[in-house]
């Protein structure tokens, strides 16, 4: 992907995110300079993997397949410092753009519509040699318990929200409109936790084309 397009997205969806009412925390809107500056202080923001996500899934075509992400709050599977046995994103869906079909080993959440359009979530069981199963599919829609067919899908309005346990595989998208998304789960790990169906690119490659506004987490300079 170009910086520039990185550039633009993220000042789109920083802007998105406020027209629904979500502000960002400041740390969000850190230039790379400023990050050069940062000591010891800001540890917990590079070690546990806040701030800016973005990817292709090594697709080439982000609005076709892709996803942004931004990490307010999470702990540390390995590191005891960090005591938060939980984690909070923002994720934007746009209209028909797909998150691949993945699950995780450990973390389970809750994936919830904030607004704009609708999310359509796509399940399967999957099986011990990690395939997809074609057994029913138990979900849980705010509290109430669903069954729905292997590779069917659940559409959640705004306001709605689904739990996807560890093992469970999903695949999303937006309809009728980008659509502004919460994520409440255990810790996240997006360097280990990731099993995709398919083989995909988790992080993308980025052509500097122009000079960074914003620094991706995986971009963050060692401490001053």
């Amino acid at each position: 992907m170009k910086r520039s397009e990185i550039n633009t997205l993220i000042d789109d969806a920083a802007q998105f995110a406020a027209s629904r009412g979500l502000l960002l925390p400041p740390f969000a809107f850190w230039s790379p300079d400023e990050w050069q500056s940062k000591g010891r202080e800001a540890d917990e923001i590079r070690d546990c993997m806040l701030g800016w996500d973005l990817t292709d899934f090594g697709s080439g075509d982000f609005a076709k397949t892709g996803l942004i992400m931004f990490t307010v709050r999470n702990g540390h599977l390995r590191d005891e410092r960090y005591r938060k046995p939980y984690c909070e994103k923002m994720l934007i869906s746009g209209e028909n753009q797909i998150t691949p079909m993945h699950f995780h080993w450990s973390k389970s959440e809750d994936i919830i519509n904030r607004g704009g359009g609708d999310l359509v979530v796509q399940v399967y069981n999957s099986t011990p040699e990690e395939g997809l199963d074609d057994r029913d599919v138990a979900v849980s829609v705010d509290g109430v318990l669903h069954t729905v067919k292997a590779g069917d899908t659940v559409t959640l309005c705004p306001g709605e929200s689904i739990f996807l346990p560890s093992g469970l595989y999903h695949k999303f998208w937006g309809e009728k409109g980008r659509t502004l998304l919460g994520e409440v789960s255990t810790v996240n790990d997006d360097t280990t936790d990731n099993r995709f169906y398919e083989k995909v690119g988790r992080f993308p490659e980025v052509a500097e084309d122009e000079k960074p506004r914003y620094l991706l987490f995986s971009e963050y300079p060692d401490a001053a």
